[in-house]
């Protein structure tokens, strides 16, 4: 019973604690990418984007908003009102 046991505990062990790993290193790179103009403009052309400065700088005060506690939609992105009762006719 202990052979088949212990290598489950320790496989679910180890995915909860590569995942908790994972979501500190990411963040810990969205913050230095904040910080870094050259490190987001690295990582859309790794996408296949081409940013000019002007949507580096947007995208950097999105993810600034987002750490703040702003608005996490993009800026001219309108939101849909249809299933909110406070916009309904």
């Amino acid at each position: 019973m202990w052979t088949y046991l212990i290598p489950i505990l320790a496989l679910v062990v180890g995915l909860v604690v590569g995942f908790i790993v994972g979501v500190y290193y990411l963040r810990n790179q969205m913050t230095k990418m904040q910080n870094n103009p050259e490190m987001l403009q690295k990582m859309a052309k790794q996408m296949g984007y081409n940013m000019n400065s002007q949507q580096l700088q947007k995208a950097q005060q999105m993810m600034k908003n987002q750490n703040a506690g702003g608005n996490p939609k993009a800026p001219g992105v309108k939101q849909d009102n249809r299933n909110n009762p406070k916009f309904r006719r």
